[in-house]
């Protein structure tokens, strides 16, 4: 899934390139991509584009009165349109200005679980967006002390969860806690107050080198072509030591760490109901 780097470096391509056109028309292409009924998408209509944002993982589109927000979910992409075939594979939805250009959203997988939400007002205050944390590169090093102590979880688990800071997934949740020294399963609420200033100086990292490498290409990256020290990297040597990066196994997702820099040595269990080390 897109992270905080990569919707923010295609929400800046995008504005760059379409900011000031006027809405002649939106368009869902697919019946699973609205998903508000109020305001009307008809609202925009005659408006210009005041430009692209996000806040987190969401993309945020202000036409006039309304915004659209936008999640590309796992395999979604909100990319200039120049086709504008009748029939675009994994179309969802089309955004179509009066000089004759567009956007479109599609979705490639069996999923199909990215959509269109279109707010009037504050999004703060209303879904998708409400109830989302901080951005994750927002935060002091006092106040992201205070959120771990208190939010009683997994480190790893902490960082992906959208509640707790956004924008994170499972790739710099991986490379975070690598950058950190820490083990992905170390206690939230037991981080000493060094262990949180190098958890934070390596979100920090993290989403300025992933931006920095996001913002070179001419579209988004795909999942495998991001680049990473442990994610994804079972079985490779460590950067930074030369071990072997190991891997936890889930159903949906892999924590990717390296025994030698983050857990001093030791191999945690590799399954879902074994007690983590600390």
């Amino acid at each position: 899934m897109p992270e905080l780097p990569e919707v923010r470096a295609q929400a800046a391509r995008l504005e760059a390139q379409f900011t000031g056109r006027t809405l002649a028309r939106f368009d869902p292409l697919s019946f699973t991509a609205l998903k508000t009924v109020v305001p009307s998408p008809a609202d925009a209509v005659g408006a210009e584009l005041g430009g692209l944002t996000t806040r987190g993982k969401y993309l945020l589109m202000a036409i006039g009165p309304v915004t659209f927000v936008v999640h590309l979910m796992q395999g979604g992409r909100l990319v200039d349109d120049e086709k504008q075939s009748a029939k675009p594979r994994g179309g969802l939805a089309r955004w179509r200005f009066d000089d004759g250009s567009a956007m479109l959203l599609s979705e490639f997988g069996r999923e199909h679980k990215a959509g269109v939400w279109v707010v009037a007002g504050d999004t703060e205050t209303q879904q998708p967006v409400i109830g989302l944390g901080p951005e994750a590169d927002s935060l002091s090093v006092d106040d992201l002390a205070a959120r771990l102590a208190g939010h009683s979880t997994r480190l790893h688990t902490a960082l992906r969860d959208q509640r707790f800071v956004a924008g994170l997934g499972r790739r710099l949740a991986n490379e975070i806690c690598h950058r950190a020294r820490l083990s992905p399963f170390a206690s939230t609420k037991k981080l000493t107050r060094d262990e949180v200033e190098r958890l934070h100086q390596a979100i920090a990292d993290a989403i300025a080198d992933s931006l920095e490498y996001e913002s070179t290409q001419h579209s988004m990256t795909k999942s495998a072509d991001r680049p990473a020290r442990v994610h994804h990297r079972t079985g490779e040597p460590c950067p930074e030591c030369g071990d072997a990066v190991r891997a936890v196994e889930y159903t949906s997702y892999t924590v990717n760490y390296c025994p030698t820099c983050q857990t001093g040595g030791k191999v945690l269990a590799d399954n879902t109901t074994s007690k983590f080390l600390k």
